[in-house]
């Protein structure tokens, strides 16, 4: 009897312990803070992308509190492609490519040197509106951002498994304390 209560409790901690971890991922966007959000869909490999990380880069001394990019490659991950592609239509647009970069209302297909100074400063008149008022396309999706309703389904599946090995030790102890 002790022995399965030790077990239940081992596989009960076994399974809760990936939905502590897991809900400390990275916020997608960040509502709450001052820094304005940076959409950047690349692909590993793309020398225009490198270009655009390192462009970031070179201003994140300089400029780098008031922006956070966030980055989703998107030649190597189906999920974030479809993302992209999901973004775009919000916007009415077409993502022909990447990099595609998103600042406030604003959209860049591709990179250049020649994009770096409306980048800049579409970057400093998103950071001096209040958070309220920004333009976020996350925030307008339709259905949400992907990697959110991932996290939601896996927090389901792992519910679920509980609920079954839940089920199956609490037969074990009926089946247990039946035949004593």
């Amino acid at each position: 009897m002790k022995k399965v209560k030790y077990l239940f409790v081992l596989l009960l901690a076994i399974l809760v312990l990936p939905l502590v971890v897991y809900a400390e991922g990275e916020e997608v966007t960040n509502s709450d803070s001052k820094e304005v959000n940076i959409y950047l869909f690349r692909g590993e490999g793309c020398p225009h992308c490198q270009e655009a990380e390192e462009w970031f880069q070179s201003i994140e001394e300089e400029y780098g509190s008031m922006f956070k990019v966030v980055d989703y490659e998107t030649w190597y991950d189906e999920d974030n492609a479809e993302l992209m592609k999901k973004v775009a239509d919000a916007r009415g647009e077409e993502a022909n490519g990447v990099p595609y970069i998103i600042i406030g209302n604003k959209s860049w297909n591709g990179f250049a040197e020649s994009y770096a100074s409306e980048m800049l400063e579409e970057i400093k008149s998103e950071y001096e509106k209040d958070v309220k008022d920004r333009y976020d396309i996350m925030k307008l999706l339709p259905n949400g951002i992907k990697k959110d309703e991932k996290k939601s389904n896996d927090v389901l599946v792992l519910i679920l498994i509980l609920v079954v090995v839940g089920g199956v030790c609490f037969g074990v102890y009926k089946a247990r304390n039946n035949t004593n």
